[in-house]
């Protein structure tokens, strides 16, 4: 919490607010922004930094109302809190003695270019600054601007303070009059900036502008703040926000401001309704009738043991066993699932899990191998067999605890891992008949231990005294963590967004991993001994060499390939066009779907989501969600080729996805307006094998149609984070931008640092990050205790 120290009205629906946010105050430089969010269902927003006092602690922001959270904000007064405060984003403004610098303020603009003038004055630099607004009212920060000005001049739309017009009539005037111009930094309303750099351009003054579109992570993960500069998209908040004024393409900004006027919903276009059931709180939901829970008692209906005693026993001509011949009449039990009808009408989760009796019959099908191979197929070596045969025997506690043994996500891992790929792919079983649901049993026992309030914490080891730092509170740095604390370590897991669990709270929707697990499991860490700090941008707020030099002896690195990618084709910018970064962030994290929270997103009838892995089911089955009456999977390889798990697509097909295989987007259509009106496809047909084995895909000519849709989802893939590796020069990257570790030890080419998970290897799955966290711990316990004598550590 962030307690606001002092509010005052300085203009007309402009207010000042200082907060103590000693952090963000001591790291902040010109130019600068936060992110902030009220409560918990505010959405986030972007707010520069106008100002901080080191002493005190806080930083000021100057903020005017422009929408319902900035008019909430403003029924805040002294001593009331913000909920989260995250920041110093995006690059400072670079300041040096240029010579003479113009400052250029409109508006609200004037509190957000004042420090950047404070700043280049102290510099040296000879600072020209033109400040303006409708009428002196409105006019802000006036004594400040005047101190660190040289020369100061006012223009007021009416005249009624200095020169009557806009400042880009008082900036001609200094130009006409041969006045020495090195730099201009402009700030203000979208029309004020592209009015500077329109006079500029033709002079060759060199002109800076600072964007604030809009934002949801602040962070580079979403790509929601992507603006076009010098016809390229880039990302504000890690490309910004401050870029030259000449490069900006000021329309598409002006279209991409308007994307959530009145929500996003424009009569115009084909959106859903505001009555939508699922736009209700999912207590108000109708038609949305969920199958009960079911029953998690433990029963005593099967004498397992004996079964499965017999089933294990004795073999018969030819090397069958007999309990193989035995398993195989027992089917493999089917976990109860929502109707697809009621389904898409709610986020509930799809699969009910099963009941104790179920689980016990699926677990009579494990052979109880000598040599099981499901354990080597597992990327953190759960004792498979062992925690089977627990739950064969009707001790779910046991069970549990099995599993927690190797595994610091069960519930998790049993829900999203593709076991059908790993440990299930091997399994002796599924050689005849089907493999064992190694993680629907591995979720059932998580869920039970869970529900039946029996989670308890085991005796914390001796302190070792070594202290690491996990930068991510992903699947990898969660696993990571999960084994240092186990091994006596101090570690502290540091998060960029205002709550643990990475993709797993941002990325994969409700109806597939309820964020309530996610905080169980998190919790679970916590009460192991792990500190966990959101809202801690590291590489903002602090740098991996100050986590060295504050006192971890080691760090490990995992922060996901978070940056979204997208096509380039034509039409990419246009309103209506998300990352599916950005468009499950707004529902997962952000929780869009609930009209109690604040976060708006396009709601449309007709969607396209491009690309067919797990993030794109993930999307497609949102948009259903969200009440789209057609949406369409659009995907330039057949079938066979599409990477989403089994279960996913079988889902969106029972839930009526249209999948419009071997086709590939051309263009993005748009309307006068800016809003997406139609993707243009072309057909494709499969040549040879390219590189990764999968038959290359080549257009038909003749062939382009037009899908007639509202908004496009890109699903894609997505890049590595800069934000660490750009803060760490030392630190090696290879030409994709991801980390260089070797994938055994994890180890860097940074003495104490460590990665692993995707921002190593790119996207992959939750369990192989997970793997990868618990190869690092390993690496970084053997490199502690290596470090300095152990006889040391009671110091510490």
């Amino acid at each position: 919490m962030f307690k606001i120290t002092e509010k005052a009205k300085i203009a007309e629906s402009t207010f000042l607010m200082k907060v103590e946010a000693p952090k963000i105050a001591q790291k902040r430089k010109a130019g600068q922004f936060i992110m902030l969010r009220i409560d918990e269902p505010g959405e986030r927003i972007p707010l520069t930094i106008a100002g901080s006092d080191t002493i005190r602690g806080t930083i000021t922001i100057i903020f005017q109302v422009a929408g319902d959270t900035t008019r909430q904000l403003s029924t805040l007064n002294a001593g009331d809190y913000l909920l989260d405060v995250v920041g110093p984003l995006g690059h400072p403004t670079h300041i040096e003695n240029y010579g003479t610098a113009v400052c250029v303020g409109g508006g609200l603009g004037i509190a957000l270019v004042m420090p950047i003038a404070q700043a280049l004055h102290d510099a040296g630099n000879h600072i020209i600054s033109i400040i303006s607004a409708r009428n002196k009212d409105l006019l802000i920060c006036e004594k400040e601007m005047q101190a660190c000005s040289s020369e100061f001049m006012i223009a007021t739309d009416d005249g009624s303070k200095g020169t009557k017009g806009f400042p880009t009539q008082v900036l001609q005037e200094l130009i006409n009059k041969g006045t020495k111009i090195d730099i201009i930094f402009a700030v203000g309303p979208v029309p004020l900036m592209a009015a500077v750099c329109r006079l500029t351009k033709p002079y060759n003054l060199k002109t800076i502008v600072s964007l604030n579109p809009i934002m949801v992570d602040g962070t580079g993960m979403c790509g929601g703040c992507r603006v076009l500069i010098d016809n390229k998209p880039k990302f504000v908040c890690v490309d910004g926000p401050e870029f030259d004024g000449h490069l900006v393409d000021y329309s598409n900004l002006m279209q991409r401001l308007k994307t959530y006027t009145g929500n996003g919903k424009d009569s115009v276009l084909q959106s859903v309704s505001k009555d939508s059931s699922c736009w209700k709180p999912p207590e108000e939901r109708v038609g949305t009738t969920h199958m009960p829970s079911v029953s998690m008692h433990a029963t005593e209906r099967h004498a397992v043991v004996e079964q499965l005693a017999e089933g294990l026993s004795g073999a018969v001509a030819g090397g069958e066993k007999a309990g193989a011949r035995k398993m195989g009449s027992i089917p493999r039990q089917k976990m109860p699932e929502q109707d697809p009808v009621n389904r898409i009408k709610n986020f509930e989760e799809v699969p009910c899990g099963y009941t104790p009796e179920m689980a016990r019959q699926e677990a009579l099908r494990c052979l109880q191998c000598k040599k099981p191979l499901c354990r080597d197929g597992c990327p953190v070596s759960i004792d498979i067999p062992g925690f089977i045969k627990l739950i064969a025997e009707g001790d779910f506690i046991a069970a549990a605890r099995k599993l927690k043994e190797t595994n610091a996500l069960p519930a998790v891992c049993g829900r999203v891992c593709p076991q059908e790929d790993q440990c299930e792919k091997v399994c002796i079983v599924g050689k005849k008949f089907k493999p064992v649901a190694i993680g629907n049993l591995e979720r059932f026992v998580a869920d039970y231990e869970r529900n039946n309030n029996a989670v308890t914490v085991p005796e914390p080891p001796e302190k070792t005294g070594y202290k690491v730092a996990i930068v991510g509170a992903g699947p990898a740095g969660l696993a990571c963590a999960g084994e240092l604390i186990k091994m006596g370590h101090d570690v502290t897991i540091f998060e960029a967004l205002h709550k643990a669990g990475g993709v797993l709270v941002y990325g994969i929707p409700e109806f597939r991993l309820p964020k309530a697990i996610v905080e169980s499991e998190v919790e679970y860490l916590r009460k192991l001994g792990v500190k966990i700090e959101t809202n801690a941008v590291i590489g903002k707020a602090q740098t991996v060499d100050e986590l060295l030099s504050n006192g971890f002896d080691a760090i490990f690195v995992g922060t996901g390939a978070g940056l979204p990618m997208f096509m380039g084709i034509p039409g990419e910018n246009l309103n209506g066009v998300y990352s599916a970064n950005e468009y499950l962030t707004r529902v997962n994290l952000m929780k869009a779907y609930n009209t109690k929270y604040a976060t708006p997103i396009a709601m449309r009838k007709n969607v396209a989501v491009i690309g067919a892995g797990n993030v794109a089911m993930d999307s497609a089955r949102t948009a259903l969600r969200l009440g789209a009456e057609n949406v369409y999977v659009v995907y330039r390889r057949s079938r066979d080729e599409m990477p989403a798990r089994v279960d996913e697509i079988h889902h969106g097909e029972e839930e009526g996805l249209q999948f419009k295989f071997l086709t590939n987007p051309i263009k993005i259509l748009g309307d006068e307006k800016g809003w997406v009106s139609g993707l243009e496809c072309v057909k494709m047909e499969l040549g040879e094998p390219d590189e990764s084995g999968r038959r290359r895909p080549i257009p038909v000519k003749g062939s382009e149609f037009v899908l007639n849709v509202e908004c496009v989802i890109m699903s894609i893939g997505n890049g590595p984070n800069p934000l660490i590796p750009s803060t760490t020069p030392d630190l090696q990257v290879n030409k994709w931008g991801n980390i260089v570790a070797d994938l055994e030890t994890c180890k860097t080419n940074k003495e104490g640092v460590f990665a692993g998970g995707d921002i190593v290897t790119g996207a992959a799955t939750v369990i192989l990050a997970m793997g990868a966290g618990k190869k690092a711990a390993k690496t970084i316990d053997e490199y502690v205790r290596a470090k300095k004598p152990a006889t040391m550590s009671c110091c510490k």
